[in-house]
């Protein structure tokens, strides 16, 4: 039976290009999950876009001497490049300076407000002495009041997982230039997360198949709740939609607030540039639908706690009761699918300390399977993991390329050459049949571990069936068999029988290299939909000004060819002599690295 099934893809800050480590946490897993549901039958709704607001964006454009509007205008068509060369299949990939999502983050704003779950409250807010604005709570370092961890953020110590607020940090300190800031009284909302304490650990105590790391991680945060100030004195992003507020130009909605509503308001903008302006609430309002959130570690809290807690207070479901908002009652995320970090010499990718690899310049030298493949393979889903290029060109070589790319080569070659097209099995052996429920009996394994996000052992098992054809072919060595053509036709057929099995397998993880193996097989059509870059106007919301046009990435993917199961492959279907899918690469590249990402010595 199909579901309904709702990705909602973390937002990646319009700040600059993304590197390898960014998108082995929220890109690459969220995109072999959706993949395999849209091939399983399901109606996959996958969203996300850039996040323009806050501090990192105006710091970003200081640096470069532009506007926070020009800056997200430049990285959004940056991003939008490059997720689109990876293939991530969103249905929709948006920002979240449209007049669309201010209205969704106002609409939602009111109703909590409505419902009692956001007040006003004078607190000590953070200042650069140097420039006047206000530093946010991550932006402010110092060391942590409760445990002394130095360098415990402004909102949070990741070493004791303690709220925090920046005055309480001893010996605080600017993140940006090292500068002491100065405390300044101020007016904010809070979002009163105390009257969500019981309405939220009761839905977490029916989390039981999360991924224990995050579930113990929301489950300690929700025992030390406090109110958590939603707005910033900025001139940078979502207006208050309430008199006395609205007009106050260093008065927003701040970034960690309105860019989690980013989920609802992308699925709003699609349905919206659909035939059905409605067809969004089959995903939030449905009971039946799933929700899975895809993200790297550092995400948690605000997709655990923060994002849930926002959901029950407009559904008027926290502590305080309430009633339903402007989207009626709407749907708490099923899972938190969160990713360790990638590091590369056992360091966090990062910009600005020079440890990074962005994958711009990754897909023009190596193409995006070569890196989704190692990412599903060897990334972080459990553990941080280090990224090597030794371990990168061995996994290519070894594995992509002898291991994947040699069965597929020499298969289609011999059919080829033997036939010139698909040959036609007589009097099968036990040896073809135990080869053929081996490749068959995949799809239930794969598929139940794709399922429940299990990438690392899916990509293994769908790679297990390569190895036990290539062992297939050496055993049966069809290119001696000469002289008795039938059994030379049956053992091909059966090998280009499960290369056509193995490569519905990995689809979702390798969708370019799919496409070619499928035209190898000397099939037609599109086998795996591809996103594609569209430009579009903004839709306009009523009161709010109209955004500039941006482009975004939506795909035609009911349309693929990609079916989860095992096909037979047609018998006297031409073939033509194939060229490599996946070519070596030189050894020397794992001692020195490219010259753009060279190895440090």
């Amino acid at each position: 039976m199909s579901s309904r099934v709702l990705t909602a893809v973390a937002w990646p800050y319009a700040n600059g290009p993304r590197h390898i480590g960014h998108v082995s946490g929220f890109g690459v897993p969220s995109d072999v999950f959706s993949r395999y549901r849209r091939m399983a039958g399901d109606a996959v709704l996958m969203v996300s876009g850039t996040d323009e607001h806050g501090t990192p964006v105006q710091v970003q454009a200081d640096a470069e001497g532009l506007t926070p509007r020009e800056l997200a205008d430049k990285y959004n068509r940056v991003i939008v490049d490059d997720l689109q060369g990876l293939g991530l299949g969103y249905d929709l990939f948006t920002r979240t300076t449209t007049s669309n999502h201010y209205e969704v983050v106002q609409q939602l704003f009111l109703a909590l407000h409505r419902n009692g779950y956001v007040f006003t409250r004078t607190a000590m807010g953070a200042i650069s002495p140097s420039t006047g604005r206000t530093l946010p709570d991550r932006y402010v370092e110092g060391t942590c009041p409760i445990c002394g961890y130095d360098g415990a953020r402004g909102d949070q110590c990741d070493n004791c997982g303690n709220q925090l607020d920046p005055a309480d940090l001893i010996n605080p300190r600017s993140k940006i230039n090292g500068e002491v800031p100065v405390f300044v009284e101020t007016e904010h909302f809070f979002l009163d997360l105390p009257a969500f304490a019981n309405s939220l650990g009761s839905w977490l105590s029916t989390r039981t198949d999360w991924r224990p790391n995050v579930l113990k991680f929301a489950t300690n945060l929700v025992d030390d709740l406090k109110p958590r100030a939603i707005t910033r004195d900025l001139d940078w992003g979502v207006p208050l939609p309430l008199d006395g507020w609205r007009d106050q130009p260093m008065k927003r909605l701040y970034v960690w607030f309105d860019a989690v509503i980013g989920y609802l308001s992308a699925s709003v903008e699609w349905a919206r540039r659909g035939p059905d302006p409605d067809a969004w609430k089959q995903w939030w309002t449905d009971p039946d639908a799933r929700g899975y959130y895809f993200m790297g570690k550092d995400n948690i809290v605000f997709h655990s706690v923060i994002w849930p807690a926002l959901l029950l207070g407009q559904n008027g479901a926290g502590d305080k009761g309430g009633t339903p908002g402007a989207f009626g009652t709407l749907n708490l995320p099923d899972e938190i699918v969160s990713s360790e970090f990638l590091t590369m010499s056992g360091s966090k990718f990062s910009t600005s300390r020079g440890t990074v690899i962005y994958v711009t310049d990754f897909l023009k030298e190596f193409g995006p399977d070569a890196l989704r493949y190692f990412i599903s393979v060897a990334g972080p889903e459990n553990q941080d993991t280090d990224f090597t290029w030794d371990e990168f060109v061995r996994r290519t070589n070894f594995e992509l390329a002898n291991e994947w790319g040699n069965l597929v080569n020499r298969s289609i070659s011999m059919a080829h050459r033997g036939v010139g097209s698909v040959p036609k099995p007589t009097a099968p052996t036990e040896a073809d049949a135990a080869l053929l429920a081996t490749s068959q009996a995949a799809f239930d394994t794969v598929g139940g571990l794709l399922a429940r996000s299990k990438f690392k052992q899916a990509i293994s098992e769908a790679m297990r069936v390569v190895t036990a054809a290539n062992r297939y072919l050496s055993d049966q060595e069809p290119w001696k068999r000469k002289d008795d053509p039938d059994r030379r036709d049956t053992i091909l057929h059966t090998a280009l029988q499960v290369v056509q099995d193995a490569n519905t397998l990995l689809t979702p993880f390798l969708p370019h290299s799919a496409q070619k193996v499928h035209e190898a097989l000397g099939s037609g059509g599109v086998w795996a939909a591809q996103p594609e870059i569209r430009e579009v106007d903004d839709l306009g919301s009523p009161g709010i000004p109209r955004g500039p046009a941006y482009p975004v990435l939506m795909g035609d993917y009911a349309g693929e060819q990609a079916r989860w199961a095992s096909t037979p492959v047609e018998v006297g279907r031409p073939l033509v002599k194939p060229t490599p899918i996946f070519p070596k690469l030189d050894p020397e590249l794992g001692e020195t690295g490219p010259d753009w990402a060279p190895i440090a010595r």
